[in-house]
């Protein structure tokens, strides 16, 4: 498996390259048409992930666990699918995809029969992503899925860090929310600070965590300094947005979910937990996001 987890797996055009860990079917390395490096590069002595796959949940559960009818089941902040080995199914100069699939591990902490596919294509200048999870079993499966993609801050494009900024498609006037210490989503509510629609970016936005947009009204948002190349993250079916880094670490994370961390306090079934897409029989949830160069 060791070997196995080595084999990343490279896809390009003439103006981006991308290659897949398959441990986790991971983004691993994103650059443009002159080798620059747009992605974070997973340093594990700041951040060890660079764009992982959240499933089948996304955020932390309350206790660190759910229960389901009268059984508890332990389940890490993310679940399983970034620590899992994927298969890789399909690959071309300019797609590829993966494939995990429920085994008497995943059992253990997620009792349903899921087919989890991760899709990657480029064209020109643009990486879309595509992930599905199919309910292979009889009864309805709660899922949530996540992307957590990792950007240089600053991109490597000349310009400060302090200079940089998230652009969102639409006005966001919503309150946004925050998480408690135990990673769990906070009550209350806090203003919104997207001014203009820009999301001007500081260490200081990030001291209590992520910032959620549980809100939503852009389906798009572009990061990057007011001259030179932006990259563009668009998710037309995101419910949700997270964007977080650690302080002065040198990414910024623009993180489209359909699912959110436990309120405070939650103790009901994992079926009613708050963002959970019941997904029926033979169904699938999907989720995609496009990630362009400007």
């Amino acid at each position: 498996m060791a070997d196995q987890q080595k084999q990343w797996v490279s896809i390009g055009s003439g103006e981006l390259t991308a290659a897949i860990d398959p441990l986790g079917a991971q983004l691993s390395i994103l650059r443009d048409h002159s080798g620059r490096d747009l992605l974070w590069d997973g340093d594990p002595a700041v951040w060890a992930g660079r764009a992982p796959l959240l499933f089948p949940i996304v955020g932390a559960l309350a206790g660190g666990s759910y229960r389901l009818d009268s059984k508890d089941f332990p389940l890490s902040r993310h679940g399983f699918a970034r620590g899992k080995l994927f298969d890789n199914i399909e690959t071309s100069a300019a797609a590829a995809a993966f494939r995990l699939t429920a085994d008497e591990a995943s059992f253990q902490v997620y009792p349903f029969n899921f087919e989890l596919d991760v899709h990657f294509a480029i064209e020109g200048s643009a990486l879309t992503m595509t992930a599905g999870v199919r309910n292979k079993g009889a009864a309805d499966m709660p899922a949530s899925i996540g992307f957590h993609p990792a950007f240089r801050w600053p991109l490597p494009f000349g310009h400060a860090r302090s200079s940089h900024f998230i652009e969102f498609a639409r006005a966001e006037p919503e309150p946004i929310r925050r998480l408690n210490a135990q990673g769990l989503l906070s009550p209350q509510s806090h203003p919104s600070p997207v001014s203009d629609r820009c999301l001007a970016l500081d260490d200081a936005l990030f001291q209590d965590d992520v910032i959620i947009f549980d809100c939503l009204r852009s389906r798009s948002v572009t990061y990057g300094a007011k001259e030179g190349p932006r990259i563009q993250v668009a998710f037309p079916n995101a419910r949700y947005l997270g964007v977080w880094t650690k302080t002065a670490a040198n990414f910024i994370c623009i993180e489209p979910w359909d699912g959110m961390a436990d309120p405070e306090g939650f103790s009901a079934d994992f079926r009613t937990k708050p963002g959970i897409v019941m997904v029926p029989a033979g169904e699938a949830l999907t989720l995609t996001m496009t990630i362009a160069l400007l």
